[in-house]
C-alpha cells in the first residue's frame, strides 16, 4: 500500500542547538511522530521552525529543512504566515519550557505570534509535551489563554504544568504525558559499567556555576552550587576507585554565561586528574556516553533524563519546578531540591546516593514503566491529530 505524505511543522525545535536538551526534544519528537505516522501509513515530511543558529547540525538538512524564524519573517506576509500555513499540522514544543513569562516579553512575543499564526491559518496545532508557564502577570495571562484555547491539544510534561493549563483555560483540550526526550535513540554502552574504577560523571551547569560565583543566585538555590560541585569532585578525585568524567550538555560557539564548555574547562583545570570529556556532536552521542557511566550528578535536566532513560543512576541538582514536577511524577526522590537543604547536607546526600546507586537504578526502572504509559498518551494525541488531517484532506 502506498503511503500518503503529511507535512508536519516542528515549531520551536532545533537540529543544531548548542543546548543538547533542545536537540534531544527535537530528535525524540521526530522519532515518536515518525512511528505514529507509519502506523497510519503516512510519510512524514518535517520542517523545523526555529531561530537562526550557527552550531553544527545533528541531522541531514536536505531531509528535514529548517525555516528560520526572525522578526522579518514574522512580519512578512510571505514569511511565517505562509510557511506555517502550508503545513498539514504543527507540533510546537516551545524549546521545552519557553512558553512562559519568565524569559521576558521578546521571547514570549515570538512564541505567541507563531502559535497564533497556526491557529489563525486553521492549521491543527498540538503543544507537544512541555513545561507550561508560569504565567503570573498581564498581558501574559490573557495572551496565553488565547493559545491554550485555540490549540487542538495541549500536552503537559508534568502535573504542575497540567494544573497551570487547567487553571488558565479550563475548556482547553489537555493531557498529561512526559518529556519526549525519554524516547531519544542512543547506543547502549552499559557494558562499560562495573569496572575496577567507578566511572562517575559530573555535569557542571555553567548557568548555575556562574550564578553562584557572582552571588546573584536568581534561581534561589539553598545550596552554594559552586562549592557543592567543587567539594564533590574534590572528594572523588581523592579516591583511587573512582574516575571522574566531566561532561557538558549546553555549549555555545562564542562561549558566554551559559556555556558548559567554559565552566567545565575551568573545573578541569582545577582538577587535572579528572577526565574532561570532549563536547558531544549531538544529543544522541551525549546519551550514548552517559549510558556507560556508573553514576551521574547533573545540573542540566536533559542530561538527567539521558541517564534515567539509559539505566545510569543519576542525582539531578534542581533549579526550577520542572525538575520536581518531572521526577516527582515518576516517584524518583533522589534529587538535590531547590530549597530545603544546605550545602553540607546536599554533599552528604550525593555521596550516600553514590553508595546506594543500585537503589537509584531500581527506582529508575520502575519510573520508566510510568514513562512508557505517559508517552502512550502523547502518541494517542498524535494519532488523533494525524487522523484529523487525513479526514480533512489537507
Amino acid at each position: 500500500m502506498s503511503t500518503k505524505p503529511i507535512k508536519i511543522g516542528l515549531l520551536w525545535h532545533s537540529a543544531r542547538s548548542g543546548n543538547l536538551g533542545v536537540g534531544a526534544l527535537t530528535l525524540a519528537n521526530i522519532e515518536i511522530a515518525s512511528q505514529v505516522a507509519a502506523e497510519l501509513n503516512l510519510e512524514p515530511q518535517f520542517t523545523i521552525f526555529g531561530p537562526r543558529e550557527r552550531t553544527p547540525l545533528y541531522l541531514d538538512e536536505s531531509l528535514i529543512p529548517t525555516y528560520v524564524i526572525s522578526t522579518k519573517s514574522m512580519l512578512s506576509p510571505s514569511g511565517c504566515w505562509t510557511a506555517i500555513g502550508a503545513q498539514d499540522c504543527v507540533l510546537d514544543i516551545a524549546a521545552g519550557d519557553s512558553f512562559a513569562d519568565i524569559y521576558g516579553l521578546r521571547r514570549f512575543a515570538f512564541q505567541w505570534v507563531t502559535k497564533m499564526i497556526a491557529i489563525a491559518r486553521r492549521v491543527p496545532l498540538v503543544l507537544s509535551p512541555q513545561t507550561i508557564g508560569p504565567f503570573e502577570r498581564q498581558p501574559y495571562i490573557a495572551l496565553a489563554k488565547m493559545v491554550l484555547k485555540g490549540a487542538d491539544a495541549v500536552v503537559a510534561r508534568d502535573p504542575m504544568s497540567l494544573d497551570a493549563v487547567r487553571k488558565l483555560a479550563p475548556s482547553a483540550h489537555n493531557a498529561l504525558a512526559v518529556d519526549v526526550a525519554f524516547a531519544l535513540p542512543y547506543e547502549d554502552n552499559s557494558s562499560q559499567r562495573g569496572q575496577a574504577q567507578l566511572r562517575v560523571g559530573v555535569n557542571v551547569s555553567a548557568l548555575l556555576l556562574n550564578e553562584a560565583e557572582c552571588g546573584r543566585n536568581r534561581f534561589g538555590l539553598a545550596v552554594d552550587y559552586a562549592v557543592l560541585m567543587r567539594r564533590f569532585i574534590g572528594d572523588l578525585v581523592a579516591r583511587p576507585d573512582v574516575e571522574v568524567h566531566l561532561i557538558t550538555h549546553c555549549n555555545h560557539p562564542n562561549g558566554g554565561w551559559d556555556d558548559d564548555d567554559v565552566a567545565t574547562d575551568k573545573i578541569a583545570a582545577e582538577f587535572p586528574s579528572a577526565v574532561r570529556v570532549p563536547s558531544f556532536a549531538g544529543p544522541c552521542e551525549a546519551k550514548s556516553y552517559i549510558s556507560g557511566l556508573d553514576f551521574l550528578v547533573a545540573g542540566r535536566m536533559h542530561a538527567c533524563i539521558a541517564a534515567f532513560s539509559s539505566g545510569t543512576p543519576v542525582v539531578p541538582v534542581a533549579y526550577s519546578r520542572k525538575f520536581s514536577g518531572l521526577f516527582g511524577m515518576l516517584d524518583y526522590k533522589w534529587m538535590v531540591p531547590v530549597t530545603g537543604t544546605d550545602t553540607d547536607t546536599a554533599l552528604a546526600f550525593i555521596h550516600d546516593c553514590l553508595q546506594r546507586r543500585g537503589e537509584l537504578a531500581e527506582d529508575s526502572r520502575r519510573g520508566l514503566q510510568k514513562v512508557e504509559a505517559l508517552l502512550d498518551v502523547y502518541r494517542a494525541e498524535l494519532r488523533k491529530l494525524f487522523t484529523q488531517v487525513l479526514a480533512r484532506g489537507r
